[in-house]
């Protein structure tokens, strides 16, 4: 008879299966109906330091509780150009070994090279999952936005689906095959964004843990990003990570 686990397990994985079928299905025809010419293509470099961990410091007595500070610097134009910084706190709770809420704030930094400078503010929302398994460690993320751009008057809602897999290398200790896949979707319309798909960001790669709190990850991020009033955008993308976790 299969457990509990087993069972959110199985379901969570066909439900992986299912929205990487949409995805896949999606870009396939974005891509035929656009066509690779009409597809803005651009490599870039990202660059991301993540701390996580109890808030024990503070008091004994807030041992469920979590904080989350990320940092990005990310470089596009042939990684030529500082397009986009990113500020990322929260505060989270842990449910149980395997399960955490979590809530936060956002603030996006952003001159493209291809339009006006523009400085976006969100409030984040999401629960995290993560489960051993024989073939790794499995995990998703829900993560619900409220965005908010000088440039518009209304929040636009945005809806991120991530599912993850690390794999460790039997033969070589401290490393693991990282694959994830995550897709974005516009809950809304509002006066600067349009409901429906947004992007998708799948990535490759490999980490390696140091120690118990230090590891670091390299990887290709490949970014497919559907636009309304210009050609839709393909990004490729040389992902470098470090995560402290205490």
């Amino acid at each position: 008879m299969a457990t509990p686990a087993r069972l959110v397990l199985r379901y969570v994985i066909r439900q992986m299966k299912l929205c990487s079928a949409g995805a896949i299905a999606f870009l396939i025809v974005s891509m035929s109906s656009t066509g690779w010419a009409d597809t803005v293509q651009d490599w870039q470099t990202w660059t991301k330091i993540t701390a996580t961990g109890r808030l024990t410091f503070i008091h004994p007595g807030l041992d469920n509780f979590r904080y989350w500070l990320e940092g990005q610097a990310r470089f596009g134009n042939d990684t030529s150009t500082l397009t986009q910084g990113l500020v990322r706190p929260g505060l989270g709770y842990a449910v149980n070994d395997k399960a955490s809420l979590w809530l936060g704030y956002a603030y996006f930094p952003t001159d493209p090279f291809t339009s006006e400078a523009y400085n976006e503010q969100r409030l984040w929302e999401q629960f995290l999952w993560a489960q051993p398994t024989d073939f790794g460690k499995f995990s998703f993320r829900n993560r619900l936005e409220q965005r908010f751009r000088p440039a518009g008057s209304e929040v636009g809602w945005r809806f991120r689906q991530m599912y993850a897999l690390s794999y460790p290398l039997s033969f070589a200790p401290g490393f693991s095959l990282e694959v994830s896949d995550e897709v974005f979707v516009n809950l809304n319309n509002t006066d600067w964004t349009v409901n429906g798909f947004d992007q998708n960001r799948a990535f490759v790669g490999i980490s390696y843990h140091f120690n118990q709190p230090v590891a670091t990850e390299i990887g290709y991020m490949n970014r497919y990003i559907r636009e309304t009033e210009a050609p839709n955008k393909m990004e490729h993308i040389l992902s470098l990570s470090l995560s402290l976790h205490y």
